[in-house]
């Protein structure tokens, strides 16, 4: 248990001059309005603030923040006000404290988005002030070290959010050991399975590779000094995440992942000096080709430097080592928490400091996308860490995500770029504007001015700004066409009862209908009718309340299709509530029963059912979702695919179909290949009747020896 003169102790080494009384006093406060509150651990929930703000004044940050450390949950979980906060430890902590507790205090209809407007208040709130982010993580990480004592269904909860915004975030912002560990707790729960084979396998050559890392220790310390070079050598075994990462990407066993392993070289010494000790390297060890980095002279935009090669060690085994100054060290493992500014009350804002640009285009993208699944979306893909550093023709650096393509950089250059580009040259070669961008390309973008977005182009790219900029057009596009079709639709019927849309959009009718029924204008009533939002018999009747109707409306249509024929309860969907609507499941993510699901309205075909993060769902129109969920009443068996990756090993397809019989689950259909690396792929698809069932069922064939991974196919 973390001890008050530990964290006092701590924040004086880092500035004699700290005001311990406004700590000791926030110690006391959190101890009295915390008292009697209990963790699920059962221990005092005093320990939960004291282990924060131990984590924060080991990341070297000022007693203000310490403060807000002790005092993050007073207001939200105890009866103090945040003016008694202000009375008794002034306005900074107060603002600290505030930041923090808003948070917490919103309700959302879904999980998803909570998420997605929690997280945009996080980003509004850190740009003001970039601490309360680092308490936020601090807090994260203490909650991940204690998952153990949370149920399993709540625990995989927090440890998906960790892997999806925190990990992506410490990332960001520089805090390489913080993400390393959220990164390897929230694998050890969300893969508890394989994290506990890896373990003993690791357990099983320990002393066969202490040996190993010694013997490259004493060469690289004999070299270096021969070359009268002084530097610090350690050796460190790979976190989990990344040993299986790549097991999945290669088809690896765990004996063929050699390079588990990775070696650090820090020299206290001038920067150039980093490039004298890759050669004593190279001169060591023969490099692989294409597998040397160099962030130091292309800094990453969090401002980690280093140099990265991988050699061929020895005994024919890759080894990666890492070259940096020690300045660059401490950089690399504490980010923006390593010069951080509390001298004077100064406060690090993203307004003047060039390494949150990346903060300041997030803080667009939340003004701009109201959709918060899609500004979820958006922030996902914009904080996955790998990245690609190309050039403009003039030598101009940007930094991309892995997998972008020239689309993406010609949005990155200017948004009018990506509006108008027709084709892209990458190193003086004409390319498809699918290419993939590598490290060191130059890309050149033509443009034509009569040029414009395909839909297509929305699976093309991966950064938010393109994307979003593909999606916004998109939806003008939409909107132009169903007026047209809103405008042909309600011409045809008012002709019939004998009158035109000329005549009532020149008597102010629909345009009062419009601010009645809240579609902004004559147009944006259109509009609906042509997205099929609004029944044009129903409208008419509004406009022509004397006339005869001469057909029954879209909606009782539907209604009485669905009398005639189809059991309400059958497809187990409540519509607004209504569980008569005619509706149908997307394939592209197939929904089953405990999945966050989104409906949109198609013309002619009802109301199609999407889980909220399926990519085509940020394709479509905001103003065609309706608000849908299941029906718990209701009994519905859903088909799904799973895939199972596994060695190639006799009676392992006995083993994973008595497993999904062993659950009472039927098998509908089946499919086994094999490769000449001796795995195989099977393919089964499923009748299940929840989420939890599905989970329960891959966790149960992930168990089976010989099993690599089992994933649920999503089209």
């Amino acid at each position: 248990m973390v001890r008050f003169n530990d964290i006092a102790d701590t924040v004086l080494e880092n500035n004699p001059e700290s005001d311990l009384s406004l700590l000791q006093r926030a110690y006391v406060f959190s101890a009295k309005v915390h008292h009697g509150q209990e963790r699920l651990s059962g221990e005092p929930y005093l320990i939960h603030p004291l282990a924060v703000a131990s984590i924060l004044a080991e990341m070297r940050l000022d007693e203000v923040c310490v403060v807000t450390g002790l005092l993050h949950d007073t207001v939200e979980d105890t009866l103090t006000t945040l003016e008694a906060i202000e009375r008794a430890f002034g306005d900074e902590v107060a603002f600290l404290v505030e930041g923090l507790t808003k948070l917490a205090k919103v309700e959302f209809t879904t999980r998803t988005e909570k998420q997605a407007e929690n997280f945009r208040k996080m980003l509004l709130a850190m740009s003001k002030d970039i601490r309360i982010l680092l308490i936020k993580l601090a807090d994260r990480l203490h909650n991940m070290r204690t998952l153990r004592h949370m149920d399993d269904e709540a625990a995989r909860r927090v440890a998906q959010e960790t892997m999806d915004i925190y990990v992506p975030l410490a990332h960001r912002l520089g805090i390489h050991w913080m993400k390393e560990e959220l990164e390897e707790l929230s694998f050890r729960t969300l893969k508890s399975n394989i994290a506990k084979e890896l373990d003993r396998k690791l357990k099983t050559n320990r002393r066969a590779r202490s040996k190993y890392v010694h013997e490259v220790i004493e060469t690289l310390e004999a070299k270096l000094e021969e070359a009268d070079l002084k530097g610090e050598v350690t050796g460190r075994l790979k976190g989990l995440p990344s040993i299986h990462n790549k097991m999945e990407s290669g088809g690896l066993q765990f004996d063929e992942v050699h390079d588990v392993i990775a070696f650090r070289i820090i020299i206290d010494a001038p920067m150039e000096i980093v490039y004298s000790v890759l050669g004593v390297i190279h001169n060591i060890w023969p490099p692989v080709a294409g597998r040397f980095k160099d962030y130091v002279a292309l800094p990453k935009p969090n401002g980690y430097q280093s140099l990265h090669t991988t050699v061929i060690g020895r005994y024919g085994e890759r080894m990666e080592i890492q070259i940096r100054t020690s300045e660059m060290h401490r950089r690399a493992e504490n980010g923006i928490a390593a010069h951080w500014r509390y001298k004077h009350g100064d406060q690090t804002s993203v307004e003047d400091d060039k390494q949150f640009a990346w903060l300041r285009q997030l803080l667009e993208w939340q003004r701009e996308l109201d959709d918060p699944h899609e500004f979820l979306d958006a922030v996902k893909v914009d904080l996955f860490p790998d990245e690609v550093y190309v050039f403009t023709p003039k030598g101009r650096v940007l930094n991309l995500p892995k997998g972008a393509t020239p689309i993406d950089f010609a949005y990155a250059i200017h948004t009018e770029v990506g509006d108008t580009c027709s084709g892209a040259r990458v190193n003086a070669k004409m390319v498809n504007l699918r290419t993939h961008l590598h490290d060191g390309d130059t890309v050149e973008i033509i443009t034509n001015a009569h040029h414009s977005p395909r839909r297509d182009w929305i699976d093309m790219v991966v950064t938010g700004k393109a994307r979003n900029r593909i999606r916004q057009l998109m939806r003008i596009e939409g909107n132009k066409r169903s007026l047209e079709l809103g405008r042909g639709i309600v011409e045809k019927a008012l002709r019939k009862r004998g009158s035109t849309l000329s005549r009532v959009m020149g008597s102010g009718e629909l345009e009062e209908y419009a601010k009645a029924h809240g579609s902004g204008s004559a147009e944006g009533v259109l509009v609906q009718v042509g997205y099929g939002r609004l029944d044009v018999e129903e409208l008419i009747a509004k406009l022509l309340p004397d006339s005869e109707p001469h057909e029954l409306g879209r909606t009782e249509k539907i209604r009485e299709f669905i009398r005639e024929g189809i059991s309400p309860d059958k497809s187990g969907i409540l519509v607004s509530g209504m569980n008569d609507v005619l509706s149908r499941f997307a394939k592209c993510c197939s929904p089953v029963p405990g999945d966050d699901i989104t409906g949109f309205i198609t013309r002619g075909r009802g109301i199609t059912i999407h889980t909220s993060n399926c990519s085509k769902v940020f394709e479509m129109d905001p103003e065609r979702r309706v608000d849908v969920r299941w029906d718990t009443k209701a009994h519905v068996l859903r088909s799904i695919r799973i895939r199972v990756y596994s060695n190639n090993k006799q009676g392992l397809l006995a083993s994973v179909t008595k497993a999904i019989a062993g659950l009472k689950v039927d098998i509908e259909g089946a499919h086994i290949q094999t490769s000449p690396e001796d795995k195989a792929v099977l393919t089964f698809d499923v009748s299940v009747p929840h989420l939890r069932s599905l989970e329960g069922l891959m966790k149960r064939i992930e168990r089976i020896p010989g099993v690599l991974t089992v994933e649920r196919v999503r089209s």
